[in-house]
């Protein structure tokens, strides 16, 4: 009779930790930070359709990297939660700190007694009436929670990112100055041989949480906008015109005759 495999509990959470972090490290980054006018969302994403940034409720915003199915998931979980308890209370009582700590609950349940641990960090960010109320908090794997209180890196080479940001980052700065400092930390980092990388507003996924709009503060940038707030360095590549051998293909697709 052979002997049943055993692992202690500490062996087990090292491992499930360890899987997490190596599945979120993959994903590309998102850099979440305060601006003047509120909260700003700076993800990597050639994606149109696949969204890594949204709108959870009027003055709430979502962030996430890892597994789309899983962060998705969770998602409309928390913009489910967002209207049941703006319908059946006030649209005041919704609260990003009230649904930070149903997403911790969620996935510190998920972390401890699933065999497979969420591959996500999330963040759930809200824009106040002031500077002084914005509110960041992040949420890892396990469940822990923390609120930053000015800017935030998930995925890809975080720690690296982070003190780019640390070095370069301004509270109050105006909208298109911390564009800027996202975008150029995210250039700064990931390029072949170490040298920095163009970021087009192709390759990039941007969102505001504005305190200056209406009821619903989230808005996204998009690309003809954002082309218009990225430092200088960063934009679309310029077309390579074709070699003087290269056949050319008229609009059908076809290869016209010689």
């Amino acid at each position: 009779m052979s002997m049943p495999f055993y692992a202690s509990a500490e062996q087990i959470m090292r491992d499930r930790s360890e899987y997490a972090r190596k599945g979120i490290a993959r994903g590309r980054s998102v850099v979440v930070l305060t601006y003047a006018d509120g909260v700003l969302f700076v993800a990597e994403n050639a994606s149109s359709a696949l969204h890594k940034v949204s709108e959870i409720y009027d003055r709430i915003g979502f962030a996430a990297v890892g597994k789309y199915n899983e962060f998705e998931n969770l998602r409309v979980a928390g913009i489910r939660l967002a209207d049941l308890r703006g319908y059946s209370y006030d649209r005041r009582d919704v609260t990003a700190r009230a649904l930070a700590n149903a997403y911790a609950q969620t996935l510190g349940t998920i972390f401890t007694e699933q065999q497979k641990p969420y591959e996500v960090e999330l963040c759930v960010a809200e824009v106040g009436p002031s500077a002084d109320e914005d509110q960041l908090y992040r949420l890892s794997y396990d469940g822990t929670i923390v609120d930053e209180p000015q800017f935030l890196v998930m995925g890809g080479q975080a720690e690296q990112l982070t003190s780019e940001l640390k070095g370069s980052y301004l509270a109050g700065a105006a909208l298109r100055d911390a564009v800027g400092v996202a975008v150029n930390a995210l250039g700064k980092i990931g390029g072949t041989d170490g040298q920095p990388r163009s970021m087009p507003a192709s390759q990039l996924e941007v969102a505001v949480l504005d305190r200056t709009r209406g009821k619903r503060k989230f808005r996204r940038i998009s690309n003809g906008e954002l082309t218009g707030l990225l430092p200088e360095g960063h934009g679309e590549p310029l077309a390579t015109p074709a070699p003087a051998d290269t056949p050319r293909h008229d609009e059908n697709g076809g290869t016209p005759a010689e």
